[in-house]
């Protein structure tokens, strides 16, 4: 696997998203959860307001490269309150 140029935050990232699909998966199995229609005024399950968070969170992340430069923690913070906006309200 040395020709995928395995980091540790890459290696991290991708266990983040493996657990947080995982819990989610049991969160539906043991607590299933009828839609809810947010701001958007579309039905979204925890599922879909997972995937709208991570997809925003990736543009967020382009962004932030494209306009600040690497200066990638604080586009985390960003991320967080996106993805808390999008969980309370969508």
């Amino acid at each position: 696997m040395a020709w995928m140029a395995w980091t540790w935050p890459t290696a991290v990232f991708f266990i983040v998203i493996a657990t947080t699909l995982t819990i989610f998966t049991l969160l539906a199995i043991k607590f299933p959860e009828t839609p809810r229609k947010g701001v958007l005024q579309i039905e979204t399950t925890r599922g879909d307001r997972l995937f709208i968070t991570l997809l925003g969170s990736a543009f967020i992340n382009l962004v932030w490269l494209g306009v600040v430069g690497a200066n990638q923690p604080f586009a985390l913070f960003v991320c967080l309150v996106y993805a808390f906006a999008v969980f309370r309200w969508v």
